[in-house]
């Protein structure tokens, strides 16, 4: 019997997607230009081209495309999510921003591109595929408000300058340790004090310690509050049988100038660091959602306006907590191949944010009683610490999304109340 020809095989279509936007643009931004491919939806046409890297050319670009679509919704791939570029995007509201992860474009890429060909506007083409017909998956930016927007600014830009002079104190420790160990044990931990900064600038090497006077030494430490005559007692001892670990003056010359400008940066770190700490202060106790922040267990001036930043004002941003327990990667991921099963976070997580809500969940472990005690049963558990807090995040983001959400402040005896009529194991156990 003849069988009828099968019909050829064709492709399949891309997923239908709703033409809710004007156009769609993928645009893949440089230091000296930036690509740029966009589809028409009215005309389903794309063109691509480049655009100089200045404000000028940015802005022009931008109005004329709000001319072209009379200020319909465009939809923009690109990838980052903060940066210059977002803040000259939040001014044109009818622009829709999907912030894509570059791994989520290198994947791509080389998914058709096994070669690992990059260039800028072949990348910008991919971008504007993963608008066109994969935004449904994607998540867009979500505009906050201005105050929200500047005290996240600013938080974020403390947490740099921290960074910073935490890398200048790691030089400082080493290089004290290669000529003058001694003042490790002399200043204290913190060597950002003023009390660390002062004793290094008049006693910078070991040769300087052997002409000064011992009451000398008493009332330094009496002007910086060192009252504790054990301690005082230590490190007058550690002073009087100090050796130099070298008096070549072709060491110490060099060290002492290192140990100059080493200390400089740290008093330029500490002024700037306490000057911004203050506005964030000042900028945290104007916002309208300060109060939902303001006395969480284990959250001080530094933890609380970061949590405020992660929620901001915008219900819609999180309609449940398990939209932020996964953005903020807390929430575990689990991967199953054949029999196996295995359980890790996410890899793709906005990293200050997601430390946020883990610094914030290991110092509630201190001051909140039922997560001290959650703490101490995982622990008996075998759990690892990173594991605790991680799982402990998660708990605390599902607290506090339900605060936020209707706009209620956390009560800890009422949440304590609670675990003990539920009879949860994590209600901490009366004392007798």
């Amino acid at each position: 019997m003849n069988m009828p020809p099968l019909p050829a095989r064709q492709a399949p279509a891309p997923p239908a997607q709703t033409s809710e936007f004007a156009a769609c643009i993928g645009l893949d931004w440089g230091d000296q230009t930036h690509a740029w491919a966009l589809h028409d939806t009215a005309s389903d046409s794309v063109q691509t081209s480049t655009l100089i890297n200045s404000p000028e050319a940015l802005h022009g670009w931008l109005q004329e495309l709000a001319q072209r679509w009379a200020g319909r919704p465009v939809a923009l791939a690109i990838e980052t999510s903060k940066g210059p570029l977002i803040h000259v995007f939040v001014a044109y509201p009818w622009l829709t921003v999907y912030p894509i992860h570059p791994a989520t474009t290198a994947r791509f890429r080389s998914a058709f591109k096994p070669s690992g060909a990059k260039d800028d506007t072949p990348d910008a083409l991919l971008l504007l595929e993963l608008a066109r017909w994969h935004r449904a998956k994607l998540r867009p930016l979500q505009g906050q408000d201005e105050l929200t927007r500047k005290l996240s600014a600013l938080v974020q830009l403390r947490r740099d300058l921290v960074d910073r002079r935490t890398q200048v104190v790691l030089q400082l420790e080493t290089l004290l340790k290669s000529y003058y160990p001694q003042a490790l044990d002399l200043v204290g931990k913190n060597l950002t004090t003023g009390l660390a900064l002062d004793f290094l600038e008049r006693w910078p090497d070991p040769l300087a310690l052997k002409t000064t006077r011992r009451d000398t030494f008493q009332r330094f430490y009496y002007t910086h509050a060192i009252r504790s005559e054990t301690l005082l007692q230590e490190r007058l001892d550690r002073i009087a049988r100090s050796m130099a670990l070298t008096t070549d003056e072709t060491v110490l010359e060099p060290a002492r100038l290192h140990l100059q400008a080493l200390r400089q940066l740290l008093r330029v770190f500490n002024n700037n660091i306490d000057g911004l700490e203050n506005q964030i202060h000042r900028a945290f106790k104007e916002h309208p959602e300060a109060y939902l922040f303001g006395n969480l267990p284990g959250a001080g001036p530094a933890l609380r306006p970061r949590l405020l930043v992660a929620f901001g004002q915008d219900r819609s941003c999180y309609e449940h907590c398990s939209s932020l327990q996964k953005y903020a990667g807390v929430a575990p991921v689990i991967e199953k191949s054949g029999g196996q099963s295995w359980t890790h976070w996410r890899w793709h997580a906005p990293k200050f944010l997601r430390q946020t809500f883990v610094e914030w969940a290991g110092q509630s472990v201190i001051y909140c009683a039922w997560a001290k005690t959650y703490y101490e049963r995982m622990k008996a558990k075998g759990k690892r610490h990173h594991v605790i807090l991680r799982a402990l995040a998660f708990k605390w983001i599902r607290i506090l999304w339900k605060c936020w959400q209707t706009r209620t402040a956390y009560n800890e005896a009422c949440y304590l109340k609670a675990l003990a009529q539920r009879k949860s194991p994590n209600a901490p156990k009366l004392r007798s």
